[in-house]
C-alpha cells in the first residue's frame, strides 16, 4: 500500500509540474507559440510522457475541468443534497483552493493578477475557448443524466435539460465575479466572501424551481 501511495504521489506531482510549467510558458509567450515538446523539455521528460498525462495541449491549461466533472457527478448523485446546494459545495471547494493558494503566495496581489492573465489567455485563444466549451457540454450532459434519474424522467425531457444548464450557469457566475473582485485588491479571505456572496445570490434565483425538481416524475404519474 505504501509503494502504491508513493507512485500515485509521484504521478500527481509530475502532472502538477507539467501543468504549471506549461501555463507559465503559455502566459509568457502565448498558447500557440509554445510547442508541447518545449514543455516536455522544460520538465525533463519526453513529449510522449506529457501526452500520457494530458491527451491534448489544451488540457495542459484546463486540467482542473475533469476533476470538476467528477465532483459534479458525485455531488449531484446524492439524493439527500438538493442540486443547487451540491453545486454550491463544489464551487465553494474550488474557491477555497484558489484563495488558499493566493494566501500562501509571497505577493498575493501579483498572484491575483496572474489569475486574471490566465483568464485573459483563455479568452484570447480560440482553441482554449473551444475546449472549454466542449467541457461545459460534458458538464451539461452529466448533470442532465443525473438530474433526470433523480426525478424519474427522461434525460431528453426539457426539465432536466434546463435544470442542468441553470446549475452550470453558477460556474459562469463564479468565474465572472472572481475576475471582477480580483481587480479590487482584496485579501484572499475577503475575496472568498465577496465571490461566495455573489454566487449565492445567483443560486437563490434558481433554487426555488430546482427544489421541486425531484418530485417531477411522481407528479407526472399522479397526473
Amino acid at each position: 500500500m505504501q509503494a502504491e501511495g508513493l507512485r500515485e504521489r509521484k504521478k500527481r506531482l509530475m502532472r502538477q509540474q507539467l501543468s504549471d510549467t506549461a501555463t507559465a510558458m503559455f502566459l509568457d509567450r502565448g498558447f500557440d507559440a509554445v510547442r508541447v515538446a518545449e514543455v516536455a523539455e522544460a520538465c525533463g521528460v519526453s513529449e510522449k510522457t506529457v501526452f500520457n498525462y494530458f491527451p491534448t495541449k489544451e488540457s495542459l491549461v484546463l486540467d482542473r475541468l475533469e476533476a470538476t466533472v467528477a465532483s459534479l457527478r458525485a455531488g449531484l448523485a446524492d439524493p439527500a443534497i438538493p442540486p443547487v446546494e451540491a453545486a454550491l459545495q463544489i464551487l465553494g471547494r474550488e474557491l477555497i483552493a484558489m484563495t488558499s493558494w493566493l494566501a500562501g503566495q509571497d505577493d498575493p496581489g501579483q498572484a491575483a493578477q496572474a489569475i486574471v492573465r490566465f483568464g485573459d489567455l483563455i479568452r484570447a485563444t480560440p482553441s482554449l475557448r473551444a475546449y472549454q466549451a466542449d467541457m461545459m457540454d460534458q458538464f451539461a450532459a452529466v448533470a442532465t443524466q443525473i438530474l433526470a434519474a433523480r426525478a424519474g424522467v427522461s434525460a431528453d425531457d426539457p426539465e432536466p435539460q434546463i435544470a442542468a444548464r441553470a446549475l452550470l450557469g453558477l460556474w459562469h457566475v463564479q468565474a465572472h465575479r472572481l475576475r471582477i473582485h480580483l481587480n479590487g485588491g482584496h485579501t484572499p479571505g475577503r475575496l472568498y466572501e465577496l465571490v461566495t456572496s455573489d454566487v449565492r445570490r445567483a443560486a437563490r434565483l434558481i433554487d426555488t424551481g430546482l427544489r421541486g425538481f425531484g418530485d417531477l416524475g411522481a407528479s407526472r404519474q399522479g397526473g
